[in-house]
């Protein structure tokens, strides 16, 4: 018989325990091997992430999190954020850093007053972000009050934060603090600053990056790789905020309380048309070169409305768009190659057959006719009978897919005849100063989205499917993207209001038995911060309408 207020703890061995309900999960775990290259970072607690200060109230399976995973990862960079804003605040009390978006394994940070950061002052704030690890100073998590938080972040001159608490309803606000230090907790930070030894400051003008080490590595920082594509979105897309004057949620959530909403959606989708019709203008220029247009980018970026809306400007420039389909070039399934787990590999560029390719698009360009095969996916096979097609006066090619990007994908056409475009959506929308939206979960709300409308997914086929999507897009697509001609943010400001009443109820449906509920837990909290937007006031000819219906785009 279990003693009075003590709960059932599954170990990490599979041993059964008696223990007392005020023992936290640091002291549960003690005695689990916790290496100083792959420390434990925080809990899983029935399938749940928690700060390893949380204490155990149920009956509970219990596992550590260690550094190297996505979680203990997450949990490390989040950390790491905490220290450089206490750092920013310490050494320029007069001025507020913002954070911006990751570039790899970093992320870009500027100062509020848009001053470009000296090499000197990037060293006084490595200066003291080491000192705050060296002092390895306790983190903890709180529960205040909602008015004395609010209090809190407006002493701070935490704008966005205040402006984040706004909108949200309730009487306790889970925070983290750090000395003095306050911040609004959006998911588990370490015990203490004296693990976060590993990290890097570089210049970037007009601000700088926080560099941390990979999930392969985490005691180890990789040599610097700048992407000069994806800053370049960056600066273009914060450009656009300006226009927009919404850099936060919060802010964002008062333009859908005070009825600016509308004008805010127009102006959003008048920005992304300006840019395709600038896109198209530079392929038009170079008519008498370029034949094919290719165009890639990772999963739910809107490669497919983007080509659509791209086509209708390429007509008005008098060129014959014609679309061709690279999924009708795999080879027949007993070709495909395995994986490194023995799997079929239908994302490897092998599984395309890239010579039968070639030789049609070369037949294209010198005016010939060939028939586009036609491949049927239940049978693995191609059918007997493709599509012809013959390129005609003023027609220009448009091909997407994954390794578009890839020169080995047309490797027999020069390059002079192609112009490639990389598609992103890289939201320049924080959560508040120190907390970004992630690029990927933007994505993985869209997807999870869609895949339910359009495909029967549910939100627990598309979490567990997201990690192996990933990791195809970090072989097929990322390494690829800075050699791209042209650059396309598919990002919407104003998404997730619209994302957010349909994947909430999918994502309820992912119960704590569920290996991967931690995920679910995560994106509710995350969409929490969201206020609803309607469906009926986003255009049908929106990237968005690729998720959530109604597009006036057949797919």
């Amino acid at each position: 018989m279990p003693a009075k207020n003590t709960v059932s703890v599954t170990m990490p061995s599979g041993e059964i325990v008696q223990v007392a309900q005020d023992e936290t999960l640091a002291d549960l775990l003690s005695s689990e091997p916790n290496p100083p290259e792959n420390p434990i970072v925080a809990a899983i607690v029935n399938n749940e992430i928690l700060d390893l200060s949380r204490r155990i109230r149920i009956n509970a399976t219990l596992q550590p999190v260690h550094l190297n995973c996505e979680a203990g990862v997450r949990c490390y960079r989040q950390s790491l954020c905490s220290v450089l804003a206490i750092a920013g605040r310490s050494v320029f009390p007069d001025r507020r850093l913002v954070i911006g978006h990751s570039l790899g394994d970093a992320y870009f940070y500027r100062f509020a007053d848009d001053r470009d950061v000296t090499d000197d002052e990037l060293d006084q704030l490595g200066v003291e972000m080491r000192r705050l690890v060296e002092a390895d100073v306790p983190i903890h998590r709180r529960m205040l009050a909602y008015e004395d938080a609010a209090r809190v972040f407006e002493e701070q001159r935490m704008l966005h934060t205040a402006a984040l608490l706004r909108h949200r309803s309730t009487s306790r606000v889970v925070v983290h603090t750090c000395g003095d230090f306050v911040d609004l907790s959006h998911g588990p930070l370490l015990q203490s600053t004296g693990i976060l030894r590993y990290f890097e400051l570089h210049r970037l003008a007009p601000g700088f990056v926080l560099r941390y080490p990979s999930r392969k590595t985490p005691t180890e920082m990789s040599p610097y790789k700048h992407s000069g594509m994806l800053f370049s979105i960056y600066q273009e897309y914060k450009e656009w905020g300006k226009i927009l004057n919404v850099s936060s949620v919060g802010s964002l959530n008062a333009k859908v309380l005070e009825g600016g909403i509308t004008d805010f959606i127009r102006v959003n989708e008048a920005l992304q048309e300006k840019k395709i019709g600038a896109i198209a203008d530079e392929i038009a220029s170079k008519r008498d070169s370029v034949r094919m247009v290719l165009i890639a980018g990772p999963s739910s970026s809107g490669k497919t409305t983007f080509t659509k809306r791209l086509a209708i400007q390429l007509t008005v420039h008098g060129l014959r768009p014609q679309l061709i389909s690279v999924d009708n070039y795999f080879v027949n399934r007993d070709q495909t190659p395995y994986d490194e787990g023995g799997k079929l590999d239908f994302e490897s560029i092998h599984a395309l057959d890239i010579e039968l390719l070639n030789e049609h698009l070369l037949h294209l360009f010198d005016g010939k006719e060939v028939e586009i095969p036609n491949f049927d996916f239940k049978s693995g096979s191609r059918r007997a009978g493709g599509k012809p097609l013959k390129l005609i006066d003023r027609s220009i090619l448009l091909m997407e897919g994954i390794h578009c990007l890839n020169d080995e994908l047309t490797r027999r056409i020069p390059a002079e005849r192609k112009h490639k475009i990389y598609v992103s959506a890289l939201t320049q929308l924080n959560l508040d100063e120190h907390n970004r939206i992630p690029t990927t979960d933007n994505r993985l709300v869209r997807r999870m989205v869609r895949d339910f409308q359009f495909r029967g997914h549910s939100a627990l086929d598309t979490l567990r499917m997201w990690p192996s999507v990933r990791r195809g897009e970090e072989r097929n697509i990322f390494p690829f993207q800075d050699t791209a001609d042209s650059a396309f943010n598919s990002a919407l400001d104003y998404e997730l209001g619209v994302l957010k009443k349909h994947a909430e109820p999918l994502l309820m449906q992912v119960k704590p038995r569920d290996g991967i509920y931690n995920e679910a837990v995560r994106l509710l909290s995350f969409l929490s911060n969201f206020t609803n937007i309607a469906d009926k006031l986003v255009p049908d000819h929106s990237i968005v309408r690729e998720f959530i219906g109604d597009s006036q785009f057949r797919y």
